[in-house]
């Protein structure tokens, strides 16, 4: 359908669409919209067409897409913004923070736009574990913006951080470590603006991780998201750091669980595309935190007391310092009081995996420099053999492998949690 609108108009496009600029002058989130391409809006996505003048569209919607026309002046409130963030000395670290469906991606892809356009050297680090778009989700990606993009979804994964978790829980050092680490880098490069995504986790525990994430990182300015008051109780300790408030805008669509997980599937997508079956042996790939890899063969008569007192027979084993791993048949049970009572004849924890409870779970691949190649499927470990299948689009040699605890099946659909290979198990 064709849509005319006047000057000062907001068009609000939910996906799936496509967007066709028949005549007129309109920007998505600070980028040109061009009248020689279409604008893909993503299913579970929103974006804000600024009619700059009076122009004409024509949009195709898909199942349960929408556009409305309405009037908003986020583009000024977020312009102001921008140009006091802008105005600070070189090189420039923004962190925005802020709920759930507050509109950091959309202020955060606004912001590299008006950066870029003022020839900036401008990087952009997605820390957002459960919604990210610049790499695949459980990753903290980044890559340097040259021209104006309409959707972060955009900008490939230049290098990331396998965190190996879609929520900053639990993980709150890794991400901590993994953040610094790209900055520094950016920094290091040359980069003059550096804007950083953070996940929407704000509740309970989530304030004095935030504080402390912003301490550690030491941006030069925090931007802070929000519907009501939500983040008056980490903005409150801030006090030392230039902070701007910014409402979350109208415009903002709210999305429940199921779409942001249908979202993150669309993500594994992209960065699993033309996958296949690849066999990893342990000799020649490290296998880094975790339990699995990280010992050297059990003695076999040390093997020979614990299958008797265990009742089991084991099919793999491993010993590092401080534990001993052994892996059964599915069909297997041990009464707790037997795993106690090795424990106690070992003097080291005793830490049991069934075969194929691998099955599905997500893993982060690394070259021999530790640089990041891509995301696969733990389809099987091979324990007699010492072989690892991976379903992996990466071609490149993979020299170090991190397991991850998300589970997915083959439709890339998310099908559970396992922290079952973690360290810390």
């Amino acid at each position: 359908m064709k849509i005319d609108t006047e000057q000062g108009k907001t068009l609000l496009v939910d996906g799936p669409a496509s967007v066709k600029l028949l005549s007129g002058n309109l920007t998505v989130l600070g980028a040109p919209f061009s009248a020689k391409k279409t604008l893909v809006v993503r299913q579970g996505k929103r974006l804000p067409l600024w009619v700059k003048t009076t122009s004409c569209v024509e949009v195709l919607l898909g199942e349960g897409a929408c556009v409305n026309e309405v009037e908003d002046d986020t583009i000024n409130i977020w312009s102001h913004a921008a140009g006091e963030l802008l105005s600070i000395d070189k090189p420039v670290i923004v962190m925005i923070i802020g709920g759930v469906d507050t509109g950091k991606t959309s202020f955060g892809t606004f912001l590299v736009n008006s950066a870029v356009k003022m020839n900036l050297k401008t990087g952009i680090i997605d820390a957002d574990l459960g919604q990210s778009d610049v790499g695949p989700p459980s990753t903290i990606g980044f890559n340097i913006v040259s021209e104006p993009i309409n959707d972060l979804f955009e900008v490939d994964v230049k290098d990331a951080i396998f965190v190996g978790s879609t929520s900053p829980s639990g993980v709150l050092d890794e991400v901590t470590f993994g953040i610094n680490y790209i900055k520094d880098k950016l920094v290091a490069d040359g980069v003059d603006f550096i804007v950083i995504n953070t996940d929407g986790w704000i509740r309970e525990k989530a304030a004095e991780y935030k504080t402390k994430l912003v301490k550690s990182i030491a941006p030069s300015a925090i931007v802070g998201m929000q519907a009501e008051n939500e983040l008056d109780e980490i903005l409150d300790d801030l006090v030392n750091s230039k902070v701007l408030v910014i409402k979350s805008p109208k415009l903002i669509h709210p999305r429940n669980r199921e779409t942001r997980k249908q979202l993150r599937e669309l993500s594994y997508r992209k960065y699993m595309k033309g996958a296949k079956i690849q066999s990893l042996s342990f000799k020649w790939v490290k296998v880094r935190n975790s339990i699995l890899g990280s010992g050297s063969p059990l003695h076999h008569n040390l093997l020979n007391i614990l299958c008797n007192m265990l009742g089991v027979r084991i099919v793999y084993s491993e010993e590092s310092v401080n534990d001993v791993l052994v892996v059964l048949k599915k069909s297997e049970k041990i009464p707790e009081k037997r795993i106690k009572e090795a424990e106690q004849y070992c003097g080291k924890a005793i830490k049991v995996l069934w075969e194929g409870d691998e099955k599905g779970l997500l893993v982060g691949l690394l070259d021999d420099q530790n640089h990041f190649l891509g995301i696969g499927i733990l389809d099987q470990v091979d324990y007699k053999r010492k072989i690892l299948k991976i379903y992996t689009p990466v071609k490149m040699k993979i020299s170090s492998l991190i397991f991850g605890h998300v589970k997915l099946n083959r439709n890339f659909q998310e099908i559970g949690l396992s922290t079952i290979y973690s360290k810390n198990l």
